[in-house]
């Protein structure tokens, strides 16, 4: 982290420490938008245990979370109960099942959204905010954004996001000696845990309970440093305590028959732990039912939350760039790896689909091996499909000699990936130093293994359909548009971000003579193969018609397809281009009017009156409209997707958009393509396709 990085961060984190106090909050977060992903990264947090918040260091903006959803919707996204977490966001329920609220707000900017604001609250905050509550986090976010603003550099977004304290500094009436004094002579054992679980305090009284040397124990977390409370459900006490600052008791046995009860009591500052001896189970009366854990609390950590958190995000990817991406941002941290190899079985060979923490050379040497291969283990553990556990490259050298050179890795696990006996391929995690592996360790690879194999023959199974379609929208869509002198053109498809990649949006420009041309372009319903094989019919309908009046050549097109006998319907827009007395004839079948700029005119659409949708009436006519077309000006078609989202105006936006058009038509039409797209979709996010058709009358033709 450079020097502004470090700035940067703790100007944010004082920032963040600061609303979390103010608005009564038990933690928090600040996400920064990260390109190219687009992910969001962790930049600075406060109030919760690092370990807590691995699975959401990096989230991507497709994915289902509050802040991912807060940043692609522009909104505040508040999640009230953990019943309500489970309900909207199920992957996040899984791996954080405390009771808490959160707040998700983005972060304003002139240009797009640069990131989100997160907060947590207790347990015991209402479910629902209340109207000031929520000015109070919108606020906060502001706030944050002038930060961010004022930074002599945008900091960038860190491997491990900055930490900050969450209380200022106390101060009371009575010395701190007098404090320990006093607990010192309390007949019960007194611990105190800084939020990340590590021992800040503890008397004698406690230390003699424990049965451990106190001088060793400050800075330790009591389930490392105490063998006995090495028990996942120690652990999630104590997250439970921290997250949803709930008081907690639990009862433990301290070998070899010494039971102890444990009372966490947590508030900003970390926790108060009460230890006294307790009697044996069966002994006395059933334990109190404040000592018995929530159904939600008593689910095993550690290593079983990763799987969890791993497995529903597993069930969420799509493509095979989703499940590399997931694998070296979640799985590598997970379980400490430093570098990742997928490959998949490809016509006896294992063809690399992606990897991390690899240089490129040591990738094309192991690239496209034979699966009986002898320089790595990765073909033999496909056919076996046995995983192999690696220690140290003398363990990796007895059976393989050649292969701790190739990287300089000094561990490995190789996992088998197959399902129902079928292999898919491997997956490979590798370590710089030394790493033994136990038992559990070794259990839980071998699961998420299964789970990975899942996902990537989802994935590929997926990315060959999605090749498919596209082969076939571009097949159906113009190769390049036709040169015209004194017309200068440019055009841009976008499919939804989320689907098949094909629908039913189309454009052309179709050279009718040396003066005049026909551009069009429509909406056939639908995103699916049926859409674009109607689009296709439709294009070619227009092709033999085009010349004619633009009404005639929309009534042709109306009543090949009634003849058709669709259940679609299409929207349509036809342009008639005469260079020669600088005018275009416009006729709609119900699509959205072109914007028109012309220089020293007011930028906005051109007012039509359109009619009706392609396959709705026989018989129906379609008025046209001129429009002046002098040398400079600019007409844009465009489709429905880039102006209609939820919560906006389609009027308000089209207007919009004709201002940007009016203040940047004087760049190249390239340029002005990616400005228009990038104002009207400043994510990478569209539930609609997108067509842009672009036409400039050119000044000085050829």
């Amino acid at each position: 982290m450079s020097d502004s990085d470090g700035q940067g961060a703790g100007l944010l984190g004082e920032a963040l420490a600061d609303i979390v106090r103010r608005t009564g909050a038990s933690g928090g977060g600040v996400y920064l938008l990260d390109d190219p992903g687009p992910v969001l990264g962790l930049a600075v947090m406060c109030g919760v245990p690092a370990e807590v918040a691995w699975p959401w260091l990096r989230i991507p903006l497709s994915a289902p979370t509050p802040v991912s959803d807060a940043v692609r919707e522009d909104r505040l996204v508040w999640v009230g109960s953990q019943d309500e977490m489970a309900r909207a966001y199920p992957r996040a329920a899984a791996s954080l099942p405390y009771r808490f609220s959160l707040a998700a707000a983005p972060l304003p900017d002139e240009a797009r959204c640069s990131g989100a604001l997160l907060l947590l609250w207790p347990a015991s905050h209402p479910s629902g905010p209340t109207a000031r509550e929520r000015d109070h986090v919108t606020s906060a976010a502001r706030r944050i954004s002038r930060v961010l603003d004022g930074s002599t550099a945008r900091p960038a977004v860190p491997d491990q996001p900055h930490l900050v304290p969450v209380a200022g500094a106390t101060t009371g009436r009575y010395p701190p000696q007098a404090a320990a004094d006093y607990l010192e002579r309390l007949p019960e054992g007194s611990l105190g845990l800084d939020l990340e679980g590590r021992i800040t305090f503890l008397t004698a009284t406690a230390a003699a309970l424990l049965g451990a040397d106190a001088d060793r124990l400050p800075g330790t977390r009591p389930w490392q440093s105490l063998p006995w409370l090495d028990d996942r459900m120690v652990e999630d006490h104590y997250r439970t305590a921290v997250i949803s600052r709930d008081p907690v008791a639990f009862t433990a046995l301290r070998p070899p028959g010494t039971w102890l009860r444990f009372e966490l009591h947590p508030d900003a500052s970390g926790i108060s732990a009460r230890i006294t001896r307790a009697p044996a189970p069966g002994h006395d009366r059933p334990p109190p039912e404040s000592d018995r854990p929530p159904a939600a609390a008593t689910a095993q950590t550690g290593r079983l939350y990763q799987l969890l958190h791993l497995a529903a995000a597993l069930t969420e990817t799509v493509a095979v760039r989703d499940v590399v991406e997931l694998a070296a941002h979640q799985i590598l941290p997970a379980f400490g790896a430093d570098g990742l190899v997928l490959s998949a079985a490809d016509a006896g060979r294992l063809k690399i689909i992606g990897y991390h923490g690899y240089e490129q050379s040591t990738i094309d040497q192991l690239d496209g091996l034979p699966v009986d291969t002898g320089l790595t283990p990765a073909g033999q553990v496909l056919v076996d499909g046995v995983p192999s556990f690696f220690t140290s490259p003398d363990d990796m050298a007895e059976r393989y000699p050649r292969a701790p050179r190739i990287s300089g890795k000094q561990a490995w696990a190789f996992l088998p990936l197959a399902i129902s006996g079928r292999p898919v391929g491997c997956c490979i995690l590798s370590y710089d130093r030394p790493r033994a592996f136990s038992a559990d360790e070794r259990a839980v690879l071998t699961s998420l293994a299964g789970l990975v194999a899942q996902a990537l023959d989802r994935a590929r199974l997926y990315d060959a359909a999605r090749d498919l379609a596209r082969g076939l929208q571009q097949a159906l869509l113009p190769r390049s548009l036709p040169a015209l002198p004194g017309l200068a053109s440019a055009a841009r498809y976008l499919p939804a971000s989320r689907g098949m990649d094909i629908g039913g949006d189309f454009y052309d420009l179709i050279r009718i003579d040396a003066t005049t041309a026909a551009a069009v372009i429509g909406d056939v319903q639908g995103h699916n193969v049926a859409a674009a094989a109607l689009m296709g019919q439709v294009r070619t309908a227009i092709h033999a018609t085009a010349g004619a009046p633009p009404e005639q050549v929309l009534a042709r097109t109306n009543r090949v397809l009634a003849d058709l006998e669709s259940d679609l319907l299409v929207s349509c827009l036809y342009a008639h281009i005469d260079l020669a007395r600088h005018r275009v004839v416009l006729a709609s079948a119900g699509h959205p009017p072109p914007l028109l700029h012309r220089p020293g005119h007011p930028p906005g659409p051109v007012r039509l009156d359109p009619g009706p949708l392609l396959g709705v009436e026989t018989g129906a006519q379609y008025p046209t409209t001129v429009q002046p077309f002098p040398p400079t000006a600019t007409l844009a078609l465009y489709t429905d997707g880039l102006l209609e989202t939820p919560g906006t105006d389609p009027e308000h936006a089209a207007h919009d958009l004709a201002r940007q058009l009016s203040a940047h038509g004087h760049r190249p039409l390239g340029h002005l393509l990616d400005t228009l797209l990038r104002h009207a979709r400043p994510t990478a996010h569209y539930t609609d396709d997108i067509a842009l058709l672009l036409l400039r009358a050119d000044p000085q033709p050829g």
